[in-house]
């Protein structure tokens, strides 16, 4: 008889139920014979494949699916990848040690979208003879050919390493590049985002072949994935057909402004170049999570807990100030914790310690949606098949206007894919661009207490607290 805490589940459950990111890795090796992942109406990768696979619910799938409720979490994945870890944090997990700065040695600080400690220690490992390619993402070839702007690549120097710095806010999917792997004899590394690298070591687990070929882990602080729909959304807000548009750059680095002071920036197929600062899009409040995928409502970490190293952007001051960018790096490896010790020593690298508390402050917003909103999403939870997090869920205890912010995020992320949808097939961008200001600024008025809603929100808390109903 099959225990209940190892369920049988389908692709179909996970995507039916909100919860498939879209990772590829249950798209990938010879098994579902068939299975692809494909573009869904709103931009967002899926599995597809015979009936007979998609809909069959197996524990193998089950136990694959980094979002599935009979998948290893993160603490026992780490514990069995690190189990003499010198520190042991509830947020940041198991590491050796944290760290903030940046490269210091030719232009990999100049080339990345924050300190260039990624593509450095990519190169590294490539430099050292630890790994024969790295998978990560770049942009595509031909867009128009691949049908993507970005997608992974297994790169076996380090000059195609550096060629593909710098942050996607992409959907990519894992299935080819670990079909690579399974046929090209080597070592390897994978660089990718917390739920990407918990399923390659989901992989990993049942698949020997990946076991022994996957060497490294290289992790990035994530806040949620976007759809690709983010991009024609920028072609829309300044006026170029989406057609035209050739490459997108998400982060611009200018020395000159703060790091922070995100960019967004189109390259058409004439070489002209438009841009705007996020700011000034309907949609570039991050934290609002426009076209945001709904599985990343029922994620529980921030900072890739399972990945040998991992890497985000110094999101307080004075370095979100600094235009040059940078990193903080939480290593958990031993091998990688001795070779940035010894690039520190070198001048190769311009790192300070840190502890977990900084890292966590570092990524402040992540970590309250991630715990205290994920707790409160759990609590309301009502469709489908429910996510086993590492957080319990609960509802009590909020200020309302927290309740508000939670439930305004989750409205926005279910709805700018719909809004975009119609508007997309209307061919009426305006619908989406005047749905997009007004939610914005209704959600700045709750969460930053901006403009003549955030004042009149700001005037009923005051109300409330005084009547004591708070």
């Amino acid at each position: 008889m099959r225990s209940p805490e190892t369920p049988a589940l389908s692709p179909r459950d996970i995507v039916g139920s909100g919860l498939c990111i879209g990772c590829g890795g249950c798209a990938a090796g010879a098994k579902p014979a068939g299975a692809t992942m494909e573009w869904d109406r709103y931009g967002q990768l899926k599995p597809t494949g015979p009936e007979s696979w998609y809909r069959q619910r197996t524990p193998e799938f089950a136990r694959l699916c980094p979002f599935s409720p009979a998948a290893r979490d993160e603490d026992s994945i780490a514990i069995a990848l690190y189990p003499e870890a010198r520190v042991v944090d509830s947020r940041i997990g198991r590491f050796e040690e944290a760290y903030v700065g940046a490269v210091s040695e030719q232009d990999f600080r100049t080339a990345g979208s924050s300190g260039g400690m990624v593509t450095w220690i990519a190169a590294e490992l490539l430099r050292r003879g630890l790994v024969d390619g790295v998978a990560h993402v770049a942009p595509a070839a031909d867009r128009a050919a691949e049908g993507r702007f970005f997608g992974y690549r297994i790169s076996r120097s380090q000059a195609d390493v550096r060629a593909g710095a710098k942050s996607r806010y992409y959907p990519i999917e894992l299935s080819a590049v670990l079909d690579e792997i399974r046929a090209v004899p080597g070592r390897y590394a994978v660089v990718g985002v917390p739920c990407f690298i918990k399923s390659v070591n989901l992989q990993r687990a049942e698949d020997e072949i990946l076991r022994e070929r996957i060497t490294h882990t290289l992790g990035l602080f994530c806040g949620h994935m976007k759809s690709a729909r983010f991009v024609e959304s920028f072609a829309w807000q300044l006026d170029v057909p989406f057609d035209a548009v050739k490459a997108v750059e998400y982060r611009m680095k200018n020395a000159d402004r703060p790091a922070n002071w995100y960019t967004a920036h189109l390259t058409l197929q004439d070489d002209r170049t438009v841009w705007q600062d996020w700011w000034h899009l309907v949609d570039g409040d991050w934290g609002a999570g426009y076209f945001q995928n709904s599985a990343c409502n029922f994620c529980d970490d921030v900072v890739a807990e399972t990945a040998d190293i991992s890497f985000g952007d110094a999101w307080v001051e004075p370095y979100s100030s600094d235009g040059r960018g940078t990193n903080v790096v939480v290593v958990r490896a031993p091998e990688l914790h001795a070779i940035v010790e010894e690039a520190i020593a070198g001048g190769r690298l311009a790192l300070e310690t840190v502890d977990a508390e900084f890292i966590v402050g570092t990524q402040a917003a992540g970590f309250r949606q991630r715990r205290e909103g994920l707790a409160w999403r759990l609590a309301h939870r009502r469709r489908g098949t429910r996510p086993r997090k590492r957080v319990p869920p609960a509802a009590a205890g909020l200020p309302p206007r927290r309740k508000l912010i939670y439930w305004m995020r989750a409205r926005i992320s279910a709805w700018s894919h719909r809004i975009f949808f119609l508007a997309r097939e209307i061919e009426r961008p305006s619908l989406y661009i005047r749905w997009g200001r007004a939610t914005l600024a209704l959600y700045q008025g709750l969460t930053y207490s901006r403009g003549r809603i955030g004042a009149a929100i700001d005037r009923i808390e005051r109300k409330l607290t005084s009547s004591g109903e708070r």
